[in-house]
């Protein structure tokens, strides 16, 4: 690996962890949940365990557009649990590596708009600029 390419990975690693830290704030501050590793069992609905299952699996399989448009598709106003799934729905698409990301026409920057547009729907856009302003 050269220099530059080294800039790279670690620029991508800190935006990694610049991510993974907004939204274990994120669940800690508005949800009450203190994780270092948001998963699944954090949901409490059933419904919403299945809808996660569903969108983790279409992530997986490289669709991750279609993916991101079926949580939109779903929102809830109000709804904790809502807000839940998305950050674990965005928590598990920030841990798949660039190259995956790439392969699937979706970008690291896809992953902090999306997080900031879930915000943004619970009020909380000031927060996620806050936290997300350096990337």
């Amino acid at each position: 690996m050269q220099k530059g390419e080294n800039c790279i990975v670690f620029e991508q690693d800190y935006i990694m962890r610049l991510i993974k830290n907004m939204i274990t704030m994120t669940l800690k501050i508005f949800c009450d949940i203190d994780t270092k590793s948001p998963c699944m069992e954090l949901l409490e609905n059933e419904q919403s365990k299945n809808i996660l299952s569903e969108l983790i699996e279409l992530i997986d399989y490289g669709q991750i557009n279609e993916a991101e448009n079926k949580l939109f598709k779903i929102y809830e106003s109000k709804n904790k649990d809502y807000l839940k799934l998305a950050l674990l729905f965005y928590s598990h698409l920030n841990e798949k590596d660039d190259d995956f990301l790439e392969k699937n026409n979706f970008t690291r920057d896809e992953i902090k708009v999306g997080l900031k547009d879930i915000m943004s729907m619970y009020g909380l856009s000031n927060f996620a600029r806050v936290l997300l302003q350096d990337i």
